[in-house]
């Protein structure tokens, strides 16, 4: 376990950034209609107070508007699909992983067609469209909305996928008035490009913090020098620089010394491609800092390497560290931190203000926000070093002692799928192909045998994160049994990459895994005791023989202070209401395409609950096969 603690609170703030920062009205305080972040809030818990919509009416759901994100005419995709990808790919449509914003009654939503929308909440007609000049394109996890301040009105801010920063009128569409260039401020600034013409780029919509726009990053997995995966902070209403914080610790900052010689310069990855938090009363942001590059192999970059794979907190107003906390020491296996989540914790008739953070491992710490403590024991257990690539993997890794680890962690040869014979057929082969070898908990990757690690880079649990119910203390996720059985080959520059590519252990054609199921799972843990409340399977099979297996799931839940859990995320193009204190499932209806970022929920005029999904399908192994932004609504 790694944690350092720079102070148990945040300072006062006082000069230019403190008048820069407080006045703007928190997220937090907008309608209780509204969904005004990705995750609601900057909190990050996907709860919505409605409850309008309840277990015992959410069956009567009925569809209220449909929008197609495709303009008119549109008939290609809008990236080209490289050469060799399967015709099945080459559908016309584009994926999407967004969640619309809903404030005021209007939906605001980046498209996967170089557009960015509003529309009536009520009805989907267009109020405006912003189309990208060129070929650029928004994050496709979605777009921020800052409320304005004084004179200045709201707007909508969101990075794209070349570095830029954009911040748009809220009410016209049009680019702001005095933020940067012509409403673009350019991100890809000298200080994080290295000297390279590396990629960097938003793949997830940035947190808002009073007058700041924190922004995170996409940047390469490899080769290992590029772009650095920093965090930086600008002003909402000019676009100016307001801080940076190292995700990699420079010579004379807290924490440096954690890699091996100069290992840590121009280093890439250790960004943050899903969310940054924000706990706005105690103005402190988390961030949930992924993976350095390489992330299948650490030989050139001996150490612990700080703040790979840690949640940091920082003074939301200056970037100052406040404390970290590592979830895996020297990541060789890409686990990221996709998931966190700001949570309460009743303990002793006392409520302490806390955080939960997964890997893709799906082992989920519950921390004191505050001090980053963890809340349950955390110990260092001893795990594989073994290897014949010249790695030096650190020789333990943190585990609490609750809440166990909610996905599998292991595999041995006997737990293949029996059945049904084409399916075991197929695996069988891909086990002779490949030298499918089995494998413990956090085995180096090797050589000689394609080692099936579990959970593999779709995970257990992926950006889709959790949702928490604070009346029950559920936090509620979809999780993945699914291993990657990846080889190394050495380099020419001596270094050790993967010999062919990301790899998954299952049937290419049904995206059915080849590990016994089940093979996914919405799960709920008790946050104030540690236990695993509930498991439910999510997700059918057109197999018959496979009903009770699940399947792979991307995107996440939400829940509602009526008591229901709403998930899309599987292959199967289902929307689903559970009802969240049983994992009971209440309804399901079927959608234009999966659903793989999250839904949302909001009040339409009048009161009435409405709930809000982006339907394209496109992941877990699916071709993009439609458009549409679906609501729903009770008769």
């Amino acid at each position: 376990m790694t944690i350092r603690t720079a102070r148990p609170f945040p300072l006062l703030l006082s000069g230019a950034i403190a008048a820069c920062t407080l006045p703007a009205t928190p997220l937090a305080a907008q309608g209780q209609g509204d969904w005004a972040s990705y995750g609601r809030d900057e909190s990050h818990a996907r709860h919505s107070p409605l409850r309008q919509i309840t277990p015992a009416n959410v069956a009567s759901l009925t569809r209220l508007w449909s929008y197609h994100m495709r303009p008119a005419g549109a008939a290609a995709d809008t990236a080209p699909l490289p050469d060799g990808v399967p015709a099945k790919f080459r559908t016309g449509f584009s994926a999407s992983e967004a969640t619309p914003l809903v404030i005021g009654g209007t939906m605001y939503l980046s498209t996967p067609y170089r557009r960015v929308v509003a529309l009536d909440a009520a009805t989907g007609r267009e109020k405006w469209v912003f189309a990208f000049p060129g070929n650029d394109q928004a994050s496709t996890r979605g777009v921020a909305y800052w409320p304005g301040e004084g004179k200045t009105p709201a707007r909508i801010v969101f990075g794209t996928r070349t570095g830029k920063l954009y911040a748009l009128d809220a009410a016209t569409g049009k680019p702001a008035s005095g933020f940067g260039t012509d409403g673009i401020v350019d991100m890809k600034t000298p200080e994080v490009m290295n000297g390279t013409r590396a990629p960097l780029g938003m793949s997830s919509p940035p947190a808002i913090y009073r007058n700041l726009i924190i922004t995170g990053s996409r940047v390469q997995e490899m080769p290992v020098k590029g772009a650095s995966g920093d965090v930086r902070a600008w002003d909402a209403q000019t676009g100016k620089l307001v801080w940076t914080f190292h995700t990699i610790p420079r010579p004379g900052e807290a924490n440096f010394g954690t890699w091996e010689g100069e290992s840590w310069k121009e280093r890439s990855g250790a960004n943050i491609w899903t969310f940054t938090l924000v706990d706005d009363k105690r103005g402190i942001a988390y961030l949930p800092i992924g993976t350095p590059t390489f992330d299948r192999w650490g030989g050139d970059r001996k150490g612990q390497n700080l703040y790979g794979n840690s949640i940091v907190a920082v003074e939301a107003a200056t970037g100052k560290y406040l404390w970290h906390f590592q979830t895996v020491h020297h990541d060789i296996w890409d686990v990221d931190l996709p998931a966190a989540t700001l949570i309460d914790v009743k303990r002793g008739g006392k409520t302490i203000p806390a955080i939960a953070v997964m890997n893709k491992m799906a082992i989920m710490f519950i921390l004191d926000r505050v001090t980053g403590k963890p809340l349950y024991d955390v110990r260092e257990v001893p795990v594989p070093t073994d290897n014949d690539t010249g790695e030096h993997p650190w020789p333990t890794q943190p585990m609490p002692a609750k809440p166990a680890p909610l996905s599998r962690l292991s595999f041995r040869m006997d737990e293949m799928v029996a059945g049904p014979p084409a399916l075991r057929a197929t695996c069988d082969k891909i086990v002779a192909d490949m030298k499918v070898a089995p494998s413990k908990m956090f085995q180096p990757l090797r050589a000689e045998s394609a080692v099936a690690f579990f959970p593999g880079s779709f995970g257990g649990i992926d950006w889709g994160s959790g949702a928490f119910d604070p009346a029950s203390g559920l936090y509620v996720v979809n999780i993945n049994n699914l291993a990657s059985p990846q080889q190394m080959a050495k380099q020419e520059d001596g270094t050790w990459g993967l010999k062919s590519g990301y790899a998954y252990f299952l049937d290419p054609e049904t995206g059915n895994p080849c590990s016994k199921p089940p093979w996914g799972e919405l799960v709920a843990v008790n946050v104030n005791t540690g236990d695993v409340a509930w498991r439910s399977v999510l997700g059918d099979n057109e197999d018959p023989a496979l009903k009770d297996a699940g399947g792979i799931s991307a995107g996440g839940p939400i829940t509602t202070a009526s008591g229901l859990t709403f998930i899309g995320a599987t292959r199967d193009s289902m929307i689903r209401a559970f009802e969240t204190r049983t994992g009971r499932l209440l309804w399901k209806d079927r959608l234009p395409a999966s659903n793989y970022g999250t839904p949302m929920t909001f009040a339409l005029p009048g009161g009435r609950q409405a709930l809000g999904v982006v339907a394209t399908g496109g992941f877990a192994f699916q071709p993009a096969t439609a458009d549409e932004v679906v609501v729903y609504a009770l008769p």
